[in-house]
């Protein structure tokens, strides 16, 4: 965790700590699972034990935290493009991977925007900008950039001290690449690191045009208090002809649009996402993300300028 904290000089313990978690590919959470089946089953030994259940009682606060250290957050994404409106338009869902198919958000493409502009909604059937179940958004503002916001005030509406004023959570960059669409694409995702309290730093810029930004601060090159990401190169394969990456069984379909998000210091995998059907896909992600960066993230790679299906 000490990897994305800002402050502090803890860069010698994280490398330790990271490559021990690298090699024990079980949290301390599901460590402790095996060990209480093994003195009440015999018989069951080997069985790897399922990933810990990711129970909540506050949708709104668990969206916005990020994941519990130690534990990978498995969600699926799906697509609905039915009826005239929906192809235009799709309708996204983000739920959890597990029995119970837990509801975490919702996503939309906005009509009358001028810029590219999704919603994110706590709600499935409120995607609203003015309902109470906004819960941030994805903007486009130029080109293949794209930044996140949480639900709060645009600073011009703000007041002075902008307590009340939006947050920037994540910015993505897409890279057009030197073969055009066809091979894969580059991406850099900038987020806030976390303090000591591992809470997120907060970002308020006072406007668009303010160059504070986590785009404008990227640009610049002033990353104190940010965190940068990649996405992993993928491998070309002689044999499928193609380029792949390693999603440990998580993804089954080819696509263009698989990703892994790292940390370039060791390969930490903060967040994987890929195709396992026509509009099914699965999203992973991990600390120091949350859920409505990661599934904003997922939908910058679907817009149009950057979509090729």
């Amino acid at each position: 965790s000490s990897l994305f904290q800002t402050s502090g000089d803890k860069e010698k313990k994280t490398k330790k700590k990271s490559a021990k978690a690298e090699e024990s590919d079980d949290s301390e959470s599901e460590k402790e699972e095996k060990s209480k089946k093994k003195k009440g089953k015999g018989k069951k030994k080997k069985e790897r034990a399922p990933s810990p259940e990711i129970e909540f009682d506050n949708l709104e606060k668990f969206v916005m935290e990020p994941a519990p250290q130690g534990t990978t957050v498995k969600c699926r994404v799906t697509r609905d493009q039915r009826g005239m409106d929906k192809s235009m338009y799709p309708l996204y869902f983000l739920h959890l991977d597990n029995e119970k198919k837990t509801f975490l958000l919702a996503g939309r493409k906005r009509k009358k925007s001028a810029t590219s502009n999704y919603l994110i909604s706590i709600d499935a059937t409120d995607l609203s900008r003015g309902g109470d179940n906004f819960i941030g958004k994805l903007s486009n503002l130029m080109g293949t950039k794209f930044t996140v916001f949480d639900n709060a005030l645009n600073p011009e509406k703000a007041l002075p001290d902008m307590s009340n004023a939006r947050q920037e959570l994540a910015a993505i960059i897409y890279e057009t690449n030197v073969l055009g669409m066809k091979g894969p694409r580059r991406m850099s995702v900038i987020i806030p690191g976390m303090d000591r309290d591992n809470e997120r730093v907060p970002l308020r810029p006072r406007n668009s045009q303010d160059y504070d930004g986590l785009l404008i601060r990227h640009q610049n090159r002033r990353m104190e208090n940010l965190i940068e990401l990649h996405n992993k190169t993928p491998v070309w394969n002689e044999e499928t002809a193609s380029h792949v990456l390693n999603f440990n069984g998580r993804v089954t379909q080819a696509s263009i649009k698989n990703f892994q998000i790292v940390h370039s210091k060791d390969d930490y995998i903060v967040m994987q996402f890929g195709r396992i059907a026509d509009d099914i896909f699965t999203l992973d992600y991990k600390y120091p993300m949350c859920a409505v960066q990661a599934f904003a993230i997922a939908l910058s790679s679907f817009d149009g300028k950057i979509a090729c299906e």
